[in-house]
């Protein structure tokens, strides 16, 4: 079983917004990411979409594209993003998800000996401290993730398990910096986080490494040249 990851897809919805005013790159950006998936992934895979799926408003746009989306091979996680407004109450996405796609909230799925788990989270404060209402959602994030984090835990078992979080945020405020998010990862033993988010210039400060344990690779369809991206496992951890 292979894992892969590509975030910000930044479906229509519906909107048939066009993409390429965000520069020319973004031109029938889906069909490239489509040719790339069909070309790699296989029905036993698992690929991860950690936010920011499409631009509907409502649940009932965002179904054309989650069907696209499913239709496709493997098996896909979904992870809300800041622009995900279709993303209502979690039991109606769930029941409007085609076969083989699951959605994280609050929870965490296992395939095979792969537990997955995360939480949208928010801007992370560094050297300077955030404003009031971004503390209390980041607070509310950070809480989010726990109840993730603990979810995955239940699911672990016995024997080696390779334990991955999506994130939609960064995880980092300066760059390379430790936050109270890295280190819910680093405790509980998380081996590999995603996250996206971030589009042009800002990809060149993304942090992309290992930090206290943790590898943490930033996962941006943009960034990754609308191909998707292959986590590589590593000594299992228990």
């Amino acid at each position: 079983m292979n894992v892969y990851a590509i975030s910000d897809l930044h479906l229509p919805g519906g909107n048939l917004k066009p993409m390429d005013i965000f520069g020319p790159h973004w031109a029938n950006h889906f069909a490239r990411v489509e040719a790339d998936w069909r070309a790699r992934v296989r029905d036993g895979d698992v690929v991860l979409l950690p936010g920011d799926t499409c631009w509907a408003m409502q649940l009932s746009g965002a179904l054309e594209d989650l069907a696209a989306i499913g239709a496709l091979p493997g098996r896909k996680v979904l992870l809300r993003g800041n622009h995900d407004y279709w993303w209502s109450s979690i039991s109606r996405v769930r029941s409007a998800l085609p076969e083989g796609m699951a959605a994280l909230q609050h929870d965490a799925v296992r395939f095979g000996d792969a537990v997955i788990c995360g939480a949208r989270g928010w801007l992370c404060p560094g050297s300077a401290p955030l404003p009031a209402e971004d503390a209390k959602i980041y607070a509310r994030e950070l809480v989010r993730l726990s109840l993730s984090l603990a979810a995955a835990d239940k699911l672990c078992g016995q024997g080696p398990v390779w334990r991955i979080a999506m994130l939609h945020y960064p995880p980092f405020a300066d760059k390379d910096q430790p936050t109270e998010v890295t280190a819910l990862l680093s405790r509980y033993g998380v081996a590999d986080a995603v996250y996206g988010h971030l589009h042009g210039a800002g990809l060149t400060g993304a942090f992309a490494g290992e930090m206290d344990g943790v590898r943490y690779h930033q996962v941006s369809c943009d960034g990754l040249g609308f191909s998707l991206y292959r986590l590589q496992r590593r000594n299992a951890s228990a």
